[in-house]
């Protein structure tokens, strides 16, 4: 059984990770050159029923805790002006929330659990054409083609291989504008101690400013809009950005001034709430390839999850890889359904006229069962 995976993010190389554990090759197609080619983004935290228990089934949960920063669940909730509105502070050294990793540290430890044949960096999938005797040929830009038996798309918010199952249209959902500050502790020392070992979030009306303390020093600022029909270069000045934060507290807006570039912005889109597909022989999707949501913390830890899922059925019924898959899918839909009502809800709620109040209220009234606190710092994942 050749299995070729589209797409060499967390979902994709989870999966590869855990079918090797089970003595089944698959091969990561990854566009991107090498995995220093760019930036991962920021940092996430795992949660202990999806993320975490994907990489105990890949058996690297001991080098997660060797990597991970506990105090980086550590989150302030300001106003425009600079006052604290919630500030959560876990119990330190404590494994047993939410801990925080960067994700690039993450993509390295999956990608070193891999032998070095395993990726197959600089393939961009562009084609997936079902053969006549089963399973696809893939077409890659550039590259030779290869043949596989089950394709899983793991390939993102512009997965080639979704078009093969459905025609579900993406949304915009919001505007994400980001920077980075390098050497915060030493360059701007005032500023490391404001967003301080986590995520700092400043709210206003309709929009918010948050930051995020990463593993090498820097700091990851990240502003989320309402999704508008304004271009994105609209955003690409810090001008243009401390004007939509005028009258905001200057220790704030600080973190705007001191980004070491021009900030870059993307549109955050998602896929409809329930979509599914109908099962086809030999192929499926993970991640955001299958739900794109806004990134309110659970992208990265349901594409691992979803991984951990489909590998644990094709290890199950390796003759049947069809009926693994179905098994798989079925599960996924009724799972992912009722967290992607939750994290539109909550996109919607961070980015509300009344979403100081709002948020308040998340974080002060009874638990019930609900997604991560908003991240909007976060870059969704791939």
């Amino acid at each position: 059984m050749r299995i070729a995976i589209a797409g060499g993010g967390l979902g994709g190389l989870t999966l590869a990770r855990i079918l090797r554990r089970h003595d089944i090759e698959a091969v990561v197609y990854e566009r991107e050159a090498s995995r220093s080619a760019r930036p991962q983004g920021g940092m996430l935290n795992l949660h202990p029923e999806s993320g975490q228990q994907a990489l105990a089934e890949a058996g690297l949960a001991g080098r997660f805790r060797s990597e991970a920063r506990p105090e980086g669940e550590e989150h302030r909730i300001l106003d425009p002006a600079g006052r604290t509105l919630v500030h959560h502070r876990p119990q330190p050294g404590s494994f047993s929330g939410r801990p925080e990793i960067d994700r690039s540290a993450l993509r390295d430890l999956l990608l070193d659990s891999l032998p070095g044949d395993a990726v197959a960096w600089q393939h961009r999938l562009v084609a997936a054409t079902p053969r006549p005797d089963g399973g696809f040929g893939l077409t890659f830009h550039g590259r030779p083609g290869a043949d596989c038996d089950v394709l899983v798309g793991a390939d993102g918010a512009r997965s080639v291989v979704r078009s093969l199952l459905t025609d579900a249209e993406l949304s915009y959902v919001a505007t994400l504008v980001e920077l980075t500050i390098s050497d915060a502790d030493r360059r701007h020392p005032d500023l490391a101690e404001l967003v301080g070992p986590g995520n700092l979030w400043c709210i206003g009306v309709n929009q918010i400013l948050a930051a995020q303390r990463l593993g090498d020093g820097s700091v990851r600022v990240g502003i989320s809009l309402r999704a508008a029909d304004r271009d994105l270069d609209t955003y690409r000045s810090k001008r243009a950005l401390l004007d939509l934060f005028e009258g905001w507290d200057p220790s704030l807006t600080a973190l705007i001034e001191a980004g070491d570039s021009a900030p870059t912005s993307r549109r955050i889109e998602a896929m409809p709430i329930g979509t599914r597909w109908a099962n086809q022989p030999g192929i499926t999707l993970i991640g955001d390839a299958a739900h794109l949501m806004p990134p309110v913390g659970e992208g990265a830890n349901q594409a691992m999850l979803d991984a951990a899922e489909l590998a644990a059925e094709l290890a199950a019924n390796p003759t049947d890889p069809n009926s693994a898959i179905r098994t798989y899918e079925e599960a996924m839909f009724t799972r992912i359904h009722p967290i992607a009502e939750l994290s539109a809800r909550a996109q919607a709620m961070i980015l509300s006229p009344t979403a100081a109040n709002d948020i308040i209220r998340f974080f002060t009234t009874p638990p019930t069962p609900q997604p991560e606190p908003p991240e909007p710092a976060h870059p969704s994942a791939r």
